[in-house]
């Protein structure tokens, strides 16, 4: 998820300086009331300016309450039935370091056992990315992800993961630490802006390099099943290419050649948000499958009560955190909303798919 985008120094043209955490605020837009703060804000972007095509969310983006966004429409065309001999398809929202939560999720669709380990027989599972940060235990995530992938090839299935931003932010934490980019806007550093997303200390320290080379190879997209299935919901996977295999050639090519500014320019496109969900909605997620094919798109990145309108409910003022049942489907029935808000006392979701309406 991190709901949001990058963040960017405050400093000012034309002095450039390496902008720390001390030196970002949040911008006060005065067009519409924001919501209250919460405990996790999204991928907050700090500083005056934002940069270009930021979509900002949580601290400073008005809450959007559409009453339509709740319908769920039905599928215009039926989704193709699985390959025979392939087993169902389950897909997992963002994790975001809730290990046991994550644990919890998995067992009760039937994937993992009391001890853990896969008892799912030839299923297929996926990752949507957005494995670590804000929550306890990332590090502990990613090494159950690696897990289940050899024990689920073992059985005949697999469990596979996506390219998240958060994953971007790690890897580009841990590669260039302090180094400025250009963020467009001033400069910035990844270490200020993953830690002003909620990255976490014990994480980093407990990152080795087979973490790391996990996931700098994870795909950023993949058609199963005539589900599109990405991390976030942007229409900028365009930007990477016109094919699927395009696009994840191209990421993985950035990565490889270890560019801060190309790295920290991956990262701030693969954070917007929001491209599905208001009246242009239907035509970006058409657009995408257009070039990439499948019958419907499911992502993770924004969480469902930012997508509803109910941003701000998590500020313990009731004692309850948004409710969140599964997932949300919206944009004429085209599109899955996967990430329920663990990190703000919501649910992480493990669903199988085709979802029927």
């Amino acid at each position: 998820m991190v709901e949001g985008s990058m963040t960017q120094g405050a400093g000012q043209e034309p002095v450039v300086r390496t902008a720390t955490l001390r030196d970002f605020r949040v911008p006060p837009y005065a067009q519409s009331p924001v919501p209250p703060p919460s405990a996790h804000p999204g991928n907050a972007v700090p500083g005056d300016v934002p940069p270009d095509g930021y979509t900002p969310t949580a601290r400073d983006l008005p809450v959007i309450n559409r009453g339509d966004t709740v319908e769920v429409p039905t599928v215009p065309d039926p989704l193709p039935a699985p390959e025979q001999g392939r087993g169902p398809l389950y897909v997992v929202g963002d994790v975001h370091g809730y290990l046991d939560e994550l644990h919890a999720a998995l067992a009760e669709q039937g994937l993992i056992d009391a001890e853990g380990k896969w008892s799912a027989g030839n299923a297929r599972l996926w990752f949507l990315g957005d494995f670590t940060d804000r929550g306890p235990d990332g590090i502990g995530v990613i090494d159950l992800v690696m897990r289940l992938s050899a024990e689920a090839a073992a059985a005949g299935g697999y469990c596979k993961a996506l390219m998240g931003n958060h994953e971007l932010l790690l890897l580009g934490a841990k590669r260039f630490n302090d180094t400025p980019v250009n963020s467009g806007a001033g400069t910035a550093t990844f270490q200020a802006a993953w830690l002003l997303n909620g990255g976490q200390k014990n994480d980093m320290e407990r990152l080795q390099d087979v973490h790391l080379q996990w996931m700098s190879r994870l795909d950023a997209v993949v058609e199963e099943d005539g589900h599109l299935l990405m991390h976030s919901d942007t229409t900028a996977y365009l930007e990477y290419g016109s094919t699927i295999e395009d696009v994840n050639d191209t990421v993985h090519a950035i990565l490889t050649r270890n560019d801060a500014d190309e790295c920290w320019d991956l990262f701030r496109k693969l954070t917007k948000r929001f491209a599905f969900r208001d009246e242009s909605g239907p035509q970006a997620v058409r657009e995408l499958m257009a070039a990439y094919g499948g019958q419907r798109i499911v992502h993770g990145h924004s969480p469902i009560p930012y997508l509803l309108g109910e941003v701000g409910s998590e500020d313990g003022e009731d004692g309850s955190g948004p409710v969140v049942e599964g997932p949300h489907v919206y944009a004429d029935g085209l599109a899955i909303a996967m990430d329920g808000g663990v990190t703000m006392a919501g649910k992480l979701l493990v669903v199988q798919l085709p979802l029927h309406d």
